[in-house]
């Protein structure tokens, strides 16, 4: 069966939760992460409201009617950084608007094949914004592939349900990706 990639922008968004939700809770129950219901509903009762921010977009990939892989940011506007962050991003950063990418997820079962490669390559792609912006458990294997993917730590963050989290940045170019 072949896979089928969908974006979504605020409110079309809603009809993935349910099936995105599930993906979470299936990926953040592994190592290094071990989340369990507090931390899936959380993410849950959040994600209305993150669909509603300016710029959200939420990019899928299915197969058949089965969720593989998700990813979705909003724009952190100009002069906003993360709330939590131990220092201040460069100058030209913080000035700048920048996508906030909030999750990217792939079924353990479909790593390996580019999918999440796809997605955020999807999620990229002409973007408004001059950066992307985002938080990664330095333990993660993803943390791993953003550093070969020329993201940058630019800080670090300490929430209180979870690990400190690398604070990182991408340079989107004054072009958009293509």
């Amino acid at each position: 069966m072949a896979l089928t990639y969908a974006t979504s922008h605020g409110h079309d968004a809603a009809r993935f939760f349910g099936p995105l939700v599930d993906l979470y809770e299936c990926v953040y129950a592994e190592p290094p992460y071990e989340e369990g219901p507090d931390q899936v509903s959380r993410f849950r009762d959040g994600l209305p409201g993150e669909a509603v921010r300016p710029g959200f977009t939420l990019v899928t990939v299915t197969e058949g009617s089965s969720l593989v892989g998700a990813t979705y940011g909003w724009t952190m506007s100009a002069g906003n950084w993360w709330s939590r962050a131990d220092a201040e991003p460069p100058a030209r950063i913080r000035a700048a608007s920048k996508l906030a990418v909030m999750e990217w997820i792939v079924h353990p079962l479909r790593r390996g094949e580019g999918v999440g490669a796809e997605l955020m390559r999807r999620l990229l792609t002409g973007r408004p914004e001059r950066y992307a912006t985002l938080a990664s458990d330095s333990r993660s294997r993803a943390r791993e592939i953003y550093a070969r993917n020329g993201w940058r730590q630019v800080g670090l963050s300490v929430l209180p349900w979870g690990p400190p989290m690398d604070l990182l940045v991408l340079d989107l170019g004054p072009e958009p990706i293509r």
